[in-house]
């Protein structure tokens, strides 16, 4: 199983990003899917997540601000970022976790807002 993050950048404080993650090989549509963040000198801390059923959960500080999705066509699950701000700059990081307990995770994305 291979995991592939795209779609980070550098924006301006209030614009978005849409960042994608595909999932090859495995199988995807029935494991939840996660979205991490990190910094330097900080813990990994989990952003959002999408369960199977397309459920999904968000850490306080980005309700109502990010939307994470999925399409299992496409092996693929979105987060789309809206009114960034610097706070969110960070690598973001897609997982899956199987049922067995093995987590994939991607290599990551960088994204930066500047304000």
């Amino acid at each position: 199983v291979q995991l592939q993050a795209s779609g980070g950048g550098l924006v301006q404080a209030g614009e978005s990003l849409n960042l994608s993650c595909v999932v090859s090989g495995g199988i995807f549509s029935i494991y939840p899917m996660y979205w991490y963040r990190q910094v330097p000198g900080k813990q990994r801390e989990l952003v959002a997540s999408i369960t199977a059923g397309a459920w999904p959960y968000y850490i306080d500080s980005v309700k109502g601000r990010f939307t994470i999705s999925r399409d299992n066509a496409k092996r693929t699950v979105y987060l789309q970022m809206n009114m960034l701000t610097p706070e969110d700059t960070g690598v973001y990081y897609c997982k899956m976790r199987r049922s067995t307990g093995d987590e994939d995770w991607g290599q990551g994305t960088q994204v930066t807002v500047s304000s």
